[in-house]
């Protein structure tokens, strides 16, 4: 699941509308569109807010694996 879905299934999931996430975010609802349908980026200052809305990690919203171990340097 790419992350953009996520956002739009945590969005459903939290019985909101578009125009109520980007509220939230500041910014027009057919910018947060976009986002929603992967046009445009999500910026990480939208992407912590996001997870602090909906008290998910960033690994959830970018579909990152809980158990991904990370090369050791």
């Amino acid at each position: 699941m790419e992350y953009f879905d996520r956002l739009k299934s945590l969005r459903i999931d939290s019985d909101l509308y578009q125009k109520d996430v980007a509220k939230i975010l500041g910014i027009d609802q057919q910018y947060y569109s976009k986002y929603e349908t992967g046009k445009n980026e999500l910026p990480l200052r939208h992407l912590m807010t996001l997870c602090k809305f909906y008290g998910v990690s960033s690994d959830y919203i970018l579909g990152l694996p809980e158990d991904l171990e990370y090369p050791k340097r």
